[in-house]
Parts: C-alpha cells; structure tokens; sequence
C-alpha cells in the first residue's frame, strides 16, 4: 500500500505525539528543576528530528514488512503440517534475531568483563563473553519452541510462565550472586526491535491458522518465554562456570 502525503503526516504525528511525554519529562528535569540551559541546543534538535523521521519509518516497515512476513510464515509452516519443520523455524527465528542483537553483544562483553575483573571467571574475556551471548540465544530458540508446541497444543500459558519464574527463584537461591543481576537483565535484552515484531507475527499467524485457536487467547505470549528462558539459562550458566 503506498504511503500517501497525509498517511505520512498522520504517522510522523503519532510519533511526535508518542514522544511528547519523553521530551516534556526531559524539559522539565531540565529547566525546573536543574534550571541550566542545554548545550548545543541546535544539534540537539536536529537529532530529535532524525529520531522522529527514524521511528516513523521503523514503524511503517514494521507494519509493511516484519508483521505480514512473519504472519505469512507461520501460516506456510502450519499448513504444510511438518512438526519438524515449524518447530526448526521457530528455533531458528529466536536465535537468529537474539543472537544478532546489539543489545546483547554488549551486555555480554560487559558482564564478561566485569566478572573476570572480579575474578569470577578467568582471564578469557571474549571467550565467555561469546558463551553468555550463546546461551541467551539458544535459550531464546527453545523459547519458541516452547511457545509453538503450546499454541499447537492449547496449553494455559499461565502455569507455564508461572512455573517458569518458579524456577528462576529455585535457580537464584543456588546460582553465585555475581551472575545474578546478569541473568535477570539478559531477560530484557531478548526483547529487540526485530525479535518482538516477528515474534509476535508468529505467534498470531500460527493462532489464525490452526483450527480451534484464538489469535486473542492463543496468539500471544510467545515474548513472556523468550524474557523467562534466558534467566532461567544464564543462571545455570553462571552454576556451571562457578562448579
């Protein structure tokens, strides 16, 4: 569909609009608060700009790309009926967009460094650094596998998701501290720009494709495994590495 002059208004409003409370939090802490003036006020506003054109376009290729393509591959996998193959793709989409995230990447080098500083692990910083990044990715994997075998067979996701942190809070009474903090905020970088989109996308085109399944009830909650899997992870990670 072609983004028309007014579509294009309607959407970098939006934006402008959902970024409103941010700049007037900003503003305020600024010039009431710390009352001090800003710095290279000029790029500053030059930059916010850029922001507002990038997040409107983001949000337009979301809408015209990542959301119909992973609705689209859901729908081939369900219908060609091959297990194998759809719980290969799931794995495949959970650990290919986590293991690409930047996001990651640098919490890993960072808690890689912090622990060998403290002397937690050796002096192999990149080495650990990699396993960490690893491991959330594959847990991310078995995540949506997780999550398509329960769309396909109707759990309740809540006594998954509950037994889940369930077993985060066994795995932190016995897991070494300094792994800890690490293990709960690999949790929240699973939660990229790219991953959520196209995991949402299977999530629901799976739901719409299989008879008996609510896209509302069903189609949703695939994020909850892939924030809860990586704690669940890195903390026997941080066992293993500490044995």
């Amino acid at each position: 569909m072609p983004v028309t002059i007014r579509a294009a208004f309607e959407l970098v409003g939006g934006t402008l609009r959902d970024l409103t409370p941010i700049v007037a939090v900003i503003a305020f802490f600024q010039f009431v608060v710390l009352r001090q003036p800003i710095d290279n006020f000029a790029d500053i506003v030059i930059g916010f700009l850029f922001v507002i054109a990038g997040l409107a376009v983001f949000i337009r290729g979301l809408e015209l790309a990542l959301f119909p393509l992973g609705e689209a591959l859901a729908n081939a996998f369900a219908k060609k009926g091959s297990l194998f193959w759809l719980l290969s793709f799931g794995f495949g989409l959970g650990f290919g967009t986590t293991v690409a995230e930047p996001a990651l990447i640098a919490v890993s080098q960072e808690a890689a460094s912090v622990m060998a500083a403290a002397g937690f692990i050796s002096a192999d910083e990149t080495y650990h650094a990699q396993a960490l990044r690893l491991t959330v990715a594959i847990s991310v994997g078995l995540s949506l596998v997780l999550g398509v075998l329960r769309t396909l067979k109707g759990w309740p996701i809540q006594y998954l998701i509950i037994s889940g942190y369930l077993l985060v809070g066994l795995l932190t009474m016995i897991a070494p501290e300094e792994i800890v903090g690490i293990a709960y905020d690999s949790g929240g970088v699973t939660t990229s720009t790219i991953t959520v989109p196209l995991v949402t996308a299977l999530g629901v085109g799976l739901a719409s494709t299989i008879k008996g399944r609510n896209p509302m009830i069903d189609g949703f909650g695939l994020i909850a495994f892939a924030s809860v899997m990586p704690i669940i992870f890195v903390l026997i990670f941080g066992i293993v590495i500490s044995a």
